[in-house]
C-alpha cells in the first residue's frame, strides 16, 4: 500500500508535535547535551521521563480527554434534518471479513447512528474519503449499517480527507436539499474541533457524541502508567493542536 504525500506529511509533521515522539526527541537532545550542558540535559531528560510517566496514566489521560468534552445534548429536546456521522479510520486487509472493514473508532460512531436513527427517523449521510490510499472510508461505514443495523443511508460523501473536508463536502451534498441543521455524530473528544469547522462551512450543529471518556472507579491502577492512557493523551494533543490550527487558518 502506497500512502498519498500529502496524507504522510501532515502524519509526519503530527507526530514530530505528539507524545509519544516529541518527548522522545526531548530526551535524545538531553542525552546529546549531557556532556556539553549537563544541566540543561538533565532537564530536557527528566522533564521527557516525567512526561511520558504523567501522559501514560490513565488519571492525566482521562483528565484531559474529559477537559475537552462538552456536557451530552439532550436530543429528545431539540431536534434537526439529517444525521452525519464521521470516519474514524479503517482496518486494513480484515481476514474474517475479507477485506478492508471500518475501525473501532467508526464502528462506534456507525453503531451510535443506528440508535439515533432509530429515535429520529432521519435521513444518514456517512462522511470519510480516502486519506491513506487503501480505498474510501464511507461506503465500508455504508455496508455496516445497512448490513448489521439495517439502517438506510441516503448519501455518502466518500472524498474528503480530513475533518475539515468532511464539513465542506457534507454542506455541499445537503445544502441542495436545503439540509443545514444537522445531529453530527463522532467520539466525545472529536466533538469540539469538528462542531467548529462544521459551524464554519454553514451548518447548524447539534452535538451526538458518543464514547464519552468514563472511568467505573479511581483506584491504584489508575496511576499506572499504559499504552492505552498514552493513546488517549496522544487523542487530547491532537484534539487541541488541531483546534488552534483552524482558529489559525480561518
Amino acid at each position: 500500500m502506497s500512502f498519498p504525500m500529502s496524507w504522510l506529511l501532515t502524519n509526519l509533521v503530527s507526530a514530530f508535535l505528539l507524545p509519544p515522539l516529541n518527548l522522545l526527541l526531548m530526551a535524545g537532545i538531553g542525552l546529546f547535551l549531557w556532556h556539553k550542558r549537563p544541566r540543561t540535559a538533565r532537564i530536557l531528560v527528566s522533564v521527557s521521563v516525567a512526561g511520558i510517566w504523567l501522559l501514560s496514566t490513565p488519571f492525566v489521560a482521562d483528565s484531559l480527554l474529559q477537559s475537552i468534552e462538552d456536557t451530552p445534548v439532550d436530543l429528545s429536546k431539540t431536534s434537526a434534518d439529517a444525521i452525519v456521522v464521521l470516519s474514524g479510520g479503517q482496518h486494513f486487509n480484515a481476514t474474517e471479513y475479507g477485506g478492508n472493514t471500518v475501525s473501532k473508532e467508526t464502528l462506534e460512531r456507525v453503531r451510535y447512528a443506528a440508535t439515533l436513527y432509530r429515535q429520529t427517523g432521519k435521513p444518514v449521510l456517512v462522511s470519510g474519503g480516502n486519506p491513506q490510499g487503501g480505498g474510501a472510508e464511507a461506503p465500508l461505514m455504508k455496508k455496516v449499517l445497512e448490513q448489521e443495523y439495517y439502517v438506510p443511508v441516503r448519501w455518502v460523501e466518500d472524498t474528503s480527507d480530513n475533518t475539515l473536508e468532511n464539513a465542506h463536502h457534507s454542506h455541499s451534498m445537503l445544502a441542495r436539499e436545503g439540509i443545514e441543521r444537522i445531529y453530527l455524530i463522532t467520539q466525545a473528544w472529536h466533538m469540539p474541533r469538528s462542531v467548529q469547522v462544521f459551524e464554519s462551512a454553514g451548518f447548524t450543529v447539534v452535538p451526538a457524541a458518543t464514547a464519552y471518556t468514563t472511568r467505573y472507579e479511581t483506584n491504584l491502577l489508575t496511576f499506572v502508567p499504559n499504552a492505552g492512557a498514552l493513546l488517549g493523551s496522544y487523542h487530547f494533543m491532537h484534539e487541541v493542536i488541531g483546534m488552534l490550527w483552524y482558529r489559525l487558518k480561518s
